[in-house]
Formats: C-alpha cells, structure tokens, sequence
C-alpha cells in the first residue's frame, strides 16, 4: 500500500498578523496595514498621531485597531482636536469663547436694537444664531405677520348708521307672538288668597278711620266701628281665615 506523507495541521494567524509561525501573537512574520511589526509582535499604529489620518477641515481624528475614524467637530468650532465645544480651535460665528469653551451668543438678548424690524415680529434665539418669528397669535403670509384667522373671513364692519346707510330691518322672533298675545289685565295674575289679603287691608284701613271718627264721640261711627270690629272677628275665626292667614306668615 502508497503510504501518505504526515501532514501538520494548519493554525490561523494572531488577527494582526499578515504572516506567522504560529497562531501567538508574538508569531508574527509581517503585519496586517495599520500595524507595524515589534520583536515578531504587530502594534497598533496611532494615525492620529502621525500625518496618515486624512480628515477634513471640520473634523477630528479617532484611532482605532488597525486603522482611524473621522468624526465632525462640534457646530460651535472652526477646527478642532476633540468632541465637544471645550475642544475647538477657534469658535464659529454666533459664538463666544468662556475660557476653552465655545458658548452660544444670545443675540436676542445681547442686541441694544431690536433685531427683527417686520411688524408683529419677535427675535428667537438658536444654537449659533437667531430667527424671527411672529409673535404668539399672528402667522407668516405673503412675508408679512398677521392676525391668525381662517382665510377668508372679513373684518368687522361698521354700522350701517355710521356709514351713513339705514339699517334694513330685521324682524323679531318674538314679534308675532307680542302681537297675537292678548293683552293681561292688572290684577290677571293675582291669586285667591291675595285677594282675600287685599281685603283685609282695606277693611283694616276703613276701621282705622271709623276708629278716629268714634274717638271723637259720634255715636253713629261708633256703632258702625264695633259692628266692623265684630264682623273681622268672625271672619279671622273662622276656618278660611285661619287657611288665609297660615298661607300669608308662609309666604304664599
């Protein structure tokens, strides 16, 4: 029988690594690109810190295994070395420096003039810079702020006696009813037991007078006084006057 030569199995090499001797990642022979070869060991190469990293104006360099990312500077930098407003090179324009910071410029409140001049106009501030906007209650139209109303619906008029117009008239709801009703008397409205009230005053003012004139020793008015007196006795005794006289202290 063909005897086969022994085979030693394959091993991949340490990531880094473009060529090795084993699978440790001090085998290296060569290096991945990014890497750079060291005593057979592949080390990560910054390019941050060299001139190989390529970023644009507005961006800062970010290293990582093998290779670098470039990441956008803060809106508020022209130039940067890092994330965040502190690590600008120079501050854009709408902002301020504070120290090593980058701040936003209020421009809203830092003007001595009004910067929006358009009627019903107020400023708004923004990250770097401001807007106008209309103020609460009016919207944009045509470029001009104005009243927020539906489109279409019309201001009011002045009256048509101003205008020196007659004012067509306008019939009342409830002016064939006023002239259909017929008409209430005075006393339409009164009810039994105010009547029976209204009595009793009067006969209380009569024997108020009667009372005066027997005060003063006619005995005929004398005579006609205590026959009235007794006459409303008889009556306030009686059952309708007690029903008359509770619905009268009730209020009725």
């Amino acid at each position: 029988a063909r005897r086969h030569a022994a085979r030693c199995p394959v091993s991949e090499c340490y990531w880094a690594c473009g060529r090795c001797t084993g699978p440790e990642d001090s085998s290296c022979l060569r290096c991945k690109r990014g890497w750079v070869l060291h005593e057979h060991r592949c080390v990560d190469v910054d390019e941050c810190g060299t001139e190989m990293a390529h970023c644009r104006a507005n961006q800062f360099c970010v290293n990582t295994e093998g290779s670098y990312e470039c990441r956008d500077c803060s809106t508020a930098c022209i130039g940067c070395m890092g994330a965040g407003p502190a690590r600008c090179k120079k501050c854009n324009k709408g902002y301020w420096r504070d120290g090593a910071k980058c701040l936003d410029v209020d421009e809203c409140a830092s003007a001595e003039e009004p910067v929006c001049t358009g009627a019903q106009e107020v400023c708004e501030n923004t990250e770097g810079g401001y807007r106008c906007v209309c103020a609460p209650g009016h919207v944009r139209r045509d470029g001009q702020c104005v009243e927020d109303k539906p489109p279409g619906t019309a201001w009011p008029q002045r009256s048509g006696a101003a205008r020196g117009c007659a004012r067509p008239a306008v019939p009342s709801p409830t002016s064939g009813l006023l002239a259909d009703a017929p008409e209430k008397g005075f006393f339409d409205d009164v009810t039994e037991d105010e009547v029976v009230v209204l009595q009793q005053m009067f006969f209380g003012v009569v024997i108020c007078a009667l009372a005066t004139l027997a005060a003063k020793g006619d005995m005929v008015f004398t005579a006609i006084f205590i026959g009235a007196v007794a006459a409303m006795a008889g009556y306030w005794l009686s059952d309708r006057g007690d029903r008359v006289l509770d619905g009268f202290m009730k209020g009725r």
